[in-house]
């Protein structure tokens, strides 16, 4: 059995801009800045949402439909901001830039001509256009054409945007006829427990344990602690419009780090029989949050639903089914004996109080994690006499992914008890 569902793949290109224009095109994100900014500050002084759009296109300088997709994504990040928190209150006063947001054939067009190439015609103002050749990866223009020339895809919406000062234009299609599995056809259960530092992975089968990994990403805490150190001194100098490049950064440096690391989810669980990736549902997570006002600004910041996001949209492009469970108990939870007490956890070292178990902590809670997956699957739990050794890679800035640092019963330099899968 299948579960039919559309989905969506991001393509990347460059503009070759052939119509002696590209400064319309700049002006145009210029524009479509200043109507994201107007949206998010009508939306934060509480103006009805469904009255923003009409409101805010009356005084815009763009294609009408084009700017209602920017009205739409700065409500979107308002929403997403009351429901998650995942990068803070969008700002009302960013300058610069802003992706210009169109709809296929009302705000932009694409052409296949006889020589193999895509020509775009994007209008940046009202009967105003910008018109040249697409430029980018082959397998990004293989799937573009194939598009143009099938029954099985769609071309949806595009932003074009300047990245690093050079135009580009970043496509949505659609692949209509690709199915999910239904997750309850699934084998493996993957659980992912998502962390401030890292993500842990643990591969449950009907037969026990398959495989764990823990991925560290360290440097998105690092880099996020030094923007907002910087971000806050520029602010108390009164510097906002650095305030909001640097905000910009943030965004974009974190967003490039969880793409890398959803990616890599995504690979190590396609290595299992019939997986399916079990998050922890986090909505509730904001208003449970109350640690104080340092550790509140750390955990309330953080994009778990992000990566979140990110992994199921790149599972369910190859196939792979996503389902959630209720995240209560899993970090405090003893995977062995059942055992449930705060005082188990203590930082990334898990004790059981009863039966003694040790663990790496979010590796244990991603077992955990896996096992409410199989219970959500129907599946009767296999039992868990023992745990694979934790294995850990690291991300570097770079992106790379080293060799796994963990191979042997416990990190060199730190034993623990005598019990193996111990890190530190």
């Amino acid at each position: 059995m299948t579960d039919s569902q559309a989905l969506v793949k991001t393509l990347d290109f460059q503009l070759n801009i052939q119509s002696d224009n590209e400064s319309l095109l700049y002006d145009a994100t210029l524009e479509a800045r200043s109507v994201y900014n107007e949206t998010i500050r009508l939306a934060k002084e509480g103006v009805d949402w469904d009255a923003i759009p009409d409101r805010v296109a009356d005084d815009a300088d763009l294609v009408k439909n084009t700017t209602q997709r920017v009205v739409a994504k700065a409500l979107g990040a308002m929403e997403n901001y009351f429901e998650y928190d995942d990068f803070g209150q969008p700002s009302h006063t960013k300058d610069g830039a802003y992706p210009l947001r169109a709809n296929y054939e009302e705000g932009y067009n694409l052409s296949l001509t006889d020589d193999g190439d895509v020509t775009f015609r994007i209008s940046a103002k009202p009967y105003k256009h910008v018109k040249g050749v697409l430029e980018g990866s082959d397998a990004h223009l293989d799937i573009l054409k194939t598009t143009l020339t099938s029954d099985e895809w769609k071309v949806g919406t595009a932003e074009a945007l300047f990245h690093n000062e050079n135009p580009e234009l970043h496509v949505n299609v659609t692949n209509t006829e690709q199915t999910v599995r239904d997750k309850h056809d699934s084998r493996t259960v993957v659980g992912v427990d998502v962390n401030e530092d890292n993500v842990a992975l643990t591969a449950l089968s009907e037969d026990g344990v398959e495989d764990t990994l823990v991925i560290d990403f360290p440097e998105i805490k690092f880099e996020r602690h030094r923007y907002f150190t910087m971000r806050k001194r520029v602010q108390n100098a009164g510097k906002d419009s650095i305030h909001d490049t640097l905000e910009g950064r943030e965004e974009r440096f974190v967003r490039d780090r969880l793409h890398k690391v959803s990616r890599h989810i995504v690979e190590w669980s396609q290595q299992f029989e019939k997986p399916c990736i079990v998050f922890e549902d986090l909505k509730e997570m904001r208003d449970s949050i109350d640690y104080g006002t340092r550790m509140n600004r750390r955990l309330h910041h953080l994009p778990f639903r992000a990566l979140q996001f990110y992994t199921s949209y790149k599972a369910s492009f190859e196939g792979i089914p996503t389902a959630w469970i209720d995240p209560a108990y899993t970090s405090q939870r003893c995977p062995m004996c059942g055992h449930t007490e705060r005082a188990n956890r203590n930082k990334k070292r898990f004790k059981c109080r009863d039966c003694g178990h040790q663990d790496h902590s979010d590796r244990s809670a991603s077992v955990n994690i896996a096992v409410k997956g199989v219970n959500k699957l129907d599946w009767n739990v296999p039992a868990l006499n023992s745990l694979p050794v934790v294995r850990k890679l690291r991300r570097q800035a770079s992106g790379a992914v080293d060799a796994p640092t963990v191979t042997h019963a416990t990190v060199r330099g730190y034993q623990a008890d005598g019990r193996v899968g111990v890190s530190d």
